[in-house]
């Protein structure tokens, strides 16, 4: 797990094994429709094989319009690039996953050292008060 960018690519070339979104029009949705299900709009996969017909993905994800979503199993899928509207890669990023990791140590930290954990879990270490029956009362004049 980890924080991820994704960047537009027209025109680039990428590295077999990088992770391509892939985004779809109503030509492809058409088209991949029988395969893949009407709805598509984003697929998401490893590169296999590029060439000037278009790209060979192993398929992990579907988006579909509506914000449904659905995962795949590394299926190989070939899409035509007149199916294409955008292509962008998704690259892991060392710099937010840090910063992020770094948040959540601090937190735990300031947690850890207000003694938040025993506040809550009620069992701070005092005694209970005295109660109505072991009040203890000053003596006068012996």
């Amino acid at each position: 797990m980890g924080c991820y960018t994704v960047q537009p690519i027209a025109g680039q070339n990428t590295a077999l094994g990088s992770t391509l979104s892939i985004n779809i029009n109503d030509a492809g949705r058409a088209s991949l429709g029988g395969q893949m299900g009407p709805a598509i709009n984003e697929i998401e996969g490893r590169l296999l094989d590029k060439d000037s017909a278009g790209y060979v993905l192993a398929v992990s994800q579907v988006r579909l319009f509506g914000g449904g979503e659905q995962v795949w199993s590394g299926e190989r899928v070939r899409i035509k690039t007149e199916f294409v509207n955008t292509v962008s890669e998704k690259k892991f990023s060392k710099s937010k996953t840090a910063l992020i990791s770094a948040a959540a140590v601090s937190v735990v930290a300031i947690v850890l050292s207000k003694g938040l954990i025993g506040s809550l879990s009620g069992d701070d270490g005092k005694l209970p008060p005295d109660t109505g029956i072991a009040v203890k009362y000053p003596r006068f004049g012996r």
